[in-house]
C-alpha cells in the first residue's frame, strides 16, 4: 500500500535511539498485496458504494488517491449509467468499479453498459445475483464482486464464478443484514482462500483495517468514512450532521408489526425517523380496519422512505430525509480530502505495525 516511498518523521527505522529492523510500510503492502493486485490500485481500499453520493466526482477523487472507487448505479437506467460512467472515466484514469443492484429489472442492459465502457470490475449487491448475471459480466472482460453475508452463500457465490467478495457488518450505513463484521470475519475469513475478501463495517482507521488485514482480508470497503471528503458533493447539511453525530445516533430502522416486515436501514434518527413509525401505526390500522389488504399496506410502508435519501443528500433536509450512516460516523469528526483520508489511513495501519513490533522486540 504505497502512498508514498519517504517513510515519515518517526515511521522510518530508527524511533527514539532504537534501531527498527522492521519495516511497517513493507508489512502493510504485504497484507494487502492480494487486494491490491485484484483491484489494480496502490491501496486495498475500496469505497462504499452509496447513492446519491458515490457519483463521478467521490469516486474518481478515490481511485486518483490510490484507492478504488466505485460508482453506485441504484435506480439509474443504461442511459444515465453510460453518461455517469464517461463523466467519471474523463475525471480518471485509474481503475473504478461500478455497483449494480441485482434486482434492477434491467440488470442485463446495466452489465452491458459497463462492458461498453470497458469498466474493469462489476459489484453485484442488493441480493444474491445469479450465474447467468456473473456469467454475463466476466463474459465480457470483466471481473466480478459479490456481498457474502453468510459462509454457505460465500461459497455458493465462488461456485457460481464470482472473482471476489465483501463481507459487509450491521455496523454499515444503509441497508444492513443482522450480523456485525467482527463475527462475519471469524466466520468467513478462515474459511474461504479461494478468491479476496474484502471487509466491509464501521471500519474508519488503519488500526481497524490491519486487524482484518492479519484476519485474513484482501482489502478494506469503506463508506461512511468518505461522506465528508471534499470532493464528496453531499449537501453541507448532510455532511454536518455526520461531524456532529455519535456512534449511538445512527441506528436501524424500527419495524413495527412482523407481518409488514422492515428491511432494516441504518440512518442517524431525526423527525423523519419518529414520522415513519407513525406512518407504519397509521398504515396498520387501516389493514385492521379492511381499508388496505396486505400488499397494498405492504406498499404503502415500503414506499414511505422513497426519495428521502436524495432529500437528505442532494436537497439538505437532514430533519425528514434519510441520513444514512454507519456507526463509524461517530469518528468522522473533519472535512478532508479524499487524499488526506487515505494517508490517514495508512499512516495509523504503518504506525500499529511498527508499534506492536516494538513492544513485542522489548
Amino acid at each position: 500500500m504505497i502512498i508514498s516511498r519517504t517513510p515519515s518523521a518517526g515511521s522510518g527505522f530508527v524511533r527514539q535511539g532504537y534501531s527498527m529492523a522492521f519495516n511497517g510500510q513493507a508489512r502493510l503492502e504485504q497484507l494487502c498485496a492480494r487486494g491490491r493486485d485484484f483491484l489494480g490500485t496502490e491501496s486495498a481500499i475500496m469505497g462504499g458504494a452509496m447513492s446519491w453520493v458515490s457519483e463521478r466526482n467521490l469516486v474518481a477523487a478515490i481511485s486518483n488517491a490510490g484507492g478504488f472507487g466505485v460508482i453506485a448505479c441504484g435506480s439509474m437506467g443504461p442511459e444515465l449509467l453510460d453518461a455517469e460512467i464517461k463523466a467519471t472515466q474523463a475525471l480518471t484514469g485509474k481503475p473504478f468499479g461500478v455497483n449494480l443492484i441485482t434486482m434492477h429489472p434491467q440488470l442485463d442492459e446495466l452489465i452491458d453498459t459497463c462492458l461498453a465502457n470497458r469498466v474493469s470490475h462489476i459489484v453485484l449487491a442488493g441480493g444474491l445475483p445469479s450465474a447467468a448475471a456473473i456469467k454475463r459480466a466476466k463474459a465480457g472482460g470483466a471481473k466480478v464482486v459479490c456481498f457474502a453475508p453468510a459462509l454457505v452463500l460465500a461459497k455458493k457465490l465462488i461456485r457460481s464464478g464470482a472473482d471476489a467478495l465483501v463481507i459487509e457488518g450491521s455496523e454499515a450505513g444503509g441497508h444492513i443484514g443482522p450480523v456485525s463484521l467482527t463475527v462475519l470475519a471469524q466466520e468467513i475469513l478462515p474459511e474461504i482462500r479461494d478468491v479476496p475478501v474484502f471487509v466491509a463495517g464501521g471500519i474508519a482507521r488503519g488500526e481497524s483495517m490491519v486487524s482484518y488485514l492479519e484476519m485474513g482480508a484482501a482489502g478494506v470497503q469503506l463508506g461512511t468514512r468518505f461522506v465528508c471528503a471534499t470532493e464528496c458533493i453531499a449537501h453541507e447539511n448532510f455532511k454536518k450532521a455526520f461531524l456532529r453525530a455519535s456512534a449511538r445516533e445512527a441506528v436501524p430502522t424500527v419495524q413495527i408489526d412482523p407481518r409488514f416486515p422492515v428491511i432494516p436501514v441504518r440512518a442517524l434518527t431525526n423527525k423523519g425517523t419518529d414520522a415513519f413509525m407513525d406512518h407504519q401505526r397509521k398504515v396498520i390500522d387501516r389493514f385492521l380496519s379492511g381499508e388496505l389488504d396486505q400488499k397494498e399496506a405492504q406498499l404503502e410502508i415500503e414506499h414511505f422512505w422513497a426519495g428521502a435519501l436524495r432529500r437528505a443528500v442532494i436537497d439538505g433536509d437532514v430533519e425528514y430525509g434519510s441520513v444514512m450512516a454507519g456507526q463509524s460516523v461517530g469518528l468522522v469528526t473533519k472535512e478532508q480530502s479524499t487524499a488526506e483520508i487515505i494517508a490517514e489511513l495508512v499512516a495509523q495501519a504503518v504506525a500499529s505495525l511498527e508499534a506492536r513490533a516494538v513492544a513485542l522486540s522489548a
